[in-house]
């Protein structure tokens, strides 16, 4: 075995050192917010500098959102859209990308080229707000998932993932009597689990993250906004009344901490899903970008 040379040795470390120097710029953030969030609201509003440990700890924030309906609800809310929602998607998103993913279809380079359009080209604000108006979905959950049902970008790579089953695998079922749904349930989704893994994450975290289209479609009743709109209240207006019966001097005390402890809240799901699909997650990004 050859021994590594000065260069090689000085390169490691300064790799390395670059490397660490790069984790704790991405790691702060997190670490400010959780700390901000357990920190004396008072203590923090006048705290100078980094902050790398809660300062006079005290869990009041959490306990305060969590003692509110309205922050309850919207974790119930997110966690209901997310659930149907991706479950919508994927169903929508493979019954399109399955029939593209056949080279022998009719009409398939017109037909993806149309729906690729969509991409760069959409009705605009006002036409999708009087379609979901028509519709009747106005201050309904659907109107967060039927209108999203099917991202153009998602479909590609689930087209891409599709392309990559044999098609002697698909024609020997074929031969078997199995249909195109049986196939696509049986066989296709199987074999492509990592890059199926992959588009449930996009679309669950868009749904996770979603505010806007709330904020749009579902004004009138509180009691079903999802959680990012609740949060962005917090946020944007500083409504701490909104989310909290307590007294006007244990808001203040509270009022900065409760800002970081909904981040917390809203984002501690979505860190913990995602280490158990990261293997899926790099296998299903690699064949879109091979496919694609």
């Amino acid at each position: 075995m050859n021994k590594k040379t000065l260069s090689r040795k000085i390169f490691e470390v300064l790799n390395n050192l670059f490397m660490i120097f790069m984790i704790v710029i991405m790691l702060y953030p997190l670490i400010y917010v959780v700390n901000a969030s357990l920190s004396d609201s008072n203590a923090l509003i006048s705290h100078k500098g980094p902050l790398w440990f809660p300062i006079k700890p005290s869990l009041n924030a959490y306990a305060m959102a969590f003692s509110n309906k309205l922050i309850l609800t919207g974790y119930i809310n997110t966690i209901v859209i997310v659930g149907i929602g991706t479950f919508v998607n994927i169903l929508m998103t493979s019954m399109c990308a399955y029939p593209l993913s056949n080279k022998n279809l009719m009409l398939r380079g017109p037909v993806m080229k149309i729906i690729m359009l969509t991409m760069y080209f959409g009705g605009g604000l006002v036409q999708s707000y009087l379609l979901v108006r028509n519709l009747g979905m106005l201050d309904t959950r659907t109107a967060l998932i039927i209108p999203c049902a099917i991202n153009t970008y998602n479909m590609i790579i689930l087209r891409a993932g599709f392309e990559g089953v044999p098609e002697s695998i698909k024609e020997s079922a074929m031969i078997d009597g199995a249909g195109h749904m049986t196939i696509l349930f049986k066989i296709v989704f199987p074999l492509t689990k990592a890059t199926i893994a992959v588009v449930c994450l996009y679309y669950a975290v868009e749904h996770w993250n979603s505010w806007f289209m709330a904020s749009i479609y579902m004004q009138k009743d509180p009691d079903k906004w999802p959680l990012q709109l609740v949060l962005r209240q917090i946020l944007m207006m500083n409504e701490v009344s909104a989310v909290s019966d307590l007294s006007m001097d244990q808001q203040n005390n509270v009022a900065e901490s409760i800002k970081y402890a909904t981040i917390v809240i809203a984002t501690l799901p979505i860190l913990c899903i995602y280490p158990f699909i990261q293997k899926y997650f790099e296998k299903g990004v690699m064949i879109g970008a091979v496919k694609g």
